[in-house]
């Protein structure tokens, strides 16, 4: 039951002012195609998604200073930590893909969910000639 790449929409969201979560789970449905009424859990419904302004999120509470991100580069001892602030410098996307990947499922599809996200740290993408669904 699979769909073809022609059926699909693209959708655009602007991170500029918003929360990280929420967005998330708006983008994590829209991959997964939630949004639809032929929703499935075994089929991959969902649409692309470009993401715009990737850097200028919001986070509440204290998770500014607080949150850590952790990577270990398979050495021992070898165990990265990141801020947010270091991450958004260095790779703005990189926590916004990181909170979509903890809302997909964890099975064969996430793959294929992620590879329809697009995002992008400024507000100019490469996908001008493409119909949008919305503008939001």
């Amino acid at each position: 039951m699979q769909t073809s790449s022609e059926n699909k929409d693209w959708y655009i969201i602007d991170l500029k002012d918003r929360v990280l979560g929420r967005a998330c789970t708006e983008i994590a449905d829209i991959l997964r195609g939630k949004n639809k009424p032929n929703f499935s859990n075994n089929a991959d419904n969902g649409d692309y998604v470009v993401v715009l302004n990737a850097d200028k999120f919001i986070l509440t509470g204290r998770k500014e200073d607080q949150k850590r991100y952790y990577k270990h580069t398979g050495y021992l001892g070898n165990l990265k930590t990141f801020t947010v602030p270091e991450l958004k410098k260095s790779k703005p996307g990189e926590i916004l893909k990181h909170a979509v990947t903890g809302m997909l499922p964890s099975n064969k599809l996430r793959d294929q969910f992620l590879s329809r996200l697009k995002v992008y740290s400024g507000s100019e993408h490469p996908h001008q000639n493409i119909k949008f669904k919305n503008q939001g």
